[in-house]
């Protein structure tokens, strides 16, 4: 390798090594996007939520839910005295999972749902209509309560990637407005609910449109105790449930595979298989012999060369050589295989040929006659080759 060759691989190793470098020393840039999983520690996840909730009582039992509401609930014994909670920017049940929650409801269990979007089964069940302004909000909003029997020590502000979501309209027999959107532009208070409680047989419904309430950031950020005071007004429960399902952050596997991975005993199966296939090529490989490779014979080429010459003669249309040469050839292999000697072609060379080749005198004697014949002549056509070719062929088979 040449200077020049070798400065050029340097400079190359040292930027990819500079880039490297770089790559790992900078920054991770915040990830600003939602997720509200129990896991995640990112701005808007919901890691400190979850932990909080869980060093509030350790009486309490706290379950992560990463099911289908449908699918959990319809294997789940209720209790009456457990509460669902969903967080997530938006909340969108099937119809068969509604119907379920429902029922869950009904025999005296809560239901917790923050979110900006309650989906069109929720507002067609309920009658609830919400109104959100589809650009983030510029100014601070404030949410607060209407009981008067709730201190704000410290008012709550939130504004960084807040889409402001109230309730347009809601049924009033059986709703309860419990939060509310400060606006000093606004005198009705009713036009800015943000928290209902919704009654449904032996228990309620809690709606919040603030889910970024409940995520890292804003947990960190001083404005917890809104959390907490909108989870205050749950009624008392032993068991809570935490979706974490219907994220924006859930894992999913788009894997071919993820039917098997998502079934315990399939997935088991699936790595056993891994494992014993593994184990086997392992100890195979030890213990086989190589692969011995095939020799081939060396090949006898004459044939070939001959019939190569022969190609290159007939090609020249030198008839009287091939012809020569093959009646040469004839003659020769008579001597050293019969051992007759064959200066002179007459009646006696044809009879000893015919006893010693089996073969009649007059077959033999049609083949030395056509030999003599093509030796008497000066000037030979294909003709001549082909009839002497098929002669000596029909005599030598």
């Amino acid at each position: 390798m040449d200077k020049k060759s070798r400065n050029i691989l340097i400079l190359f190793g040292v930027a990819l090594l500079a880039i490297i470098i770089i790559e790992l020393v900078r920054p991770t840039p915040i990830n600003w996007k939602s997720s509200y999983t129990s896991t995640d520690k990112i701005p808007f996840g919901s890691y400190i939520l979850f932990e909080e909730l869980k060093e509030l009582d350790s009486q309490k039992e706290i379950n992560v839910i990463s099911k289908n509401p449908y699918d959990f609930l319809d294997e789940l014994e209720y209790k009456s005295s457990s509460t669902y909670v969903f967080i997530n920017s938006s909340i969108d049940f099937d119809k068969r999972s509604y119907e379920k929650l429902i029922t869950y409801v009904e025999q005296g269990n809560s239901v917790f749902i923050s979110a900006g979007d309650f989906g069109q089964i929720i507002k067609d069940s309920l009658n609830i209509e919400t109104e959100m302004e589809y650009q983030l909000t510029e100014k601070e909003i404030t949410p607060t309560f209407f009981s008067s029997f709730i201190k704000e020590e410290i008012v709550p502000k939130f504004k960084k990637n807040i889409y402001k979501t109230v309730f347009k309209s809601f049924d009033t027999t059986k709703t309860t407005a419990l939060g509310y959107y400060k606006d000093d532009e606004v005198q009705e208070k009713l036009s800015q609910v943000n928290f209902i409680k919704v009654k449904a047989g032996k228990g309620a419904i809690y709606f919040n449109t603030l889910p970024e309430a409940f995520s890292n950031y804003y947990m960190l950020n001083g404005n917890h105790k809104y959390a907490a005071t909108c989870l205050s007004f749950l009624n008392d429960f032993d068991t809570l449930y935490w979706d974490d399902y219907l994220k924006d952050g859930r894992k999913i596997i788009n894997s071919p595979m993820r039917f098997v991975l998502n079934q315990t005993p399939l997935r088991w199966a699936y790595y056993l298989l891994l494992i014993g296939l593994l184990i086997f090529v392992i100890f195979t490989g030890k213990r086989e012999q190589r692969i011995i490779p095939i020799v081939k014979p060396l090949e006898n080429t004459s044939i070939e060369f001959t019939k190569t010459i022969g190609n290159l003669y007939f090609q020249h249309k030198d008839y009287s050589d091939i012809i020569s040469k093959k009646i040469t050839y004839f003659l020769e292999k008579i001597r050293s295989t019969y051992y007759i000697n064959t200066n002179t072609l007459n009646a006696d060379f044809i009879n000893r040929l015919a006893v010693k080749t089996n073969h009649s005198v007059g077959q033999t004697k049609e083949l030395i006659d056509l030999i003599n014949n093509l030796r008497g002549k000066a000037i030979h056509s294909e003709a001549d080759l082909i009839a002497l070719h098929k002669k000596v062929e029909e005599f030598t088979l």
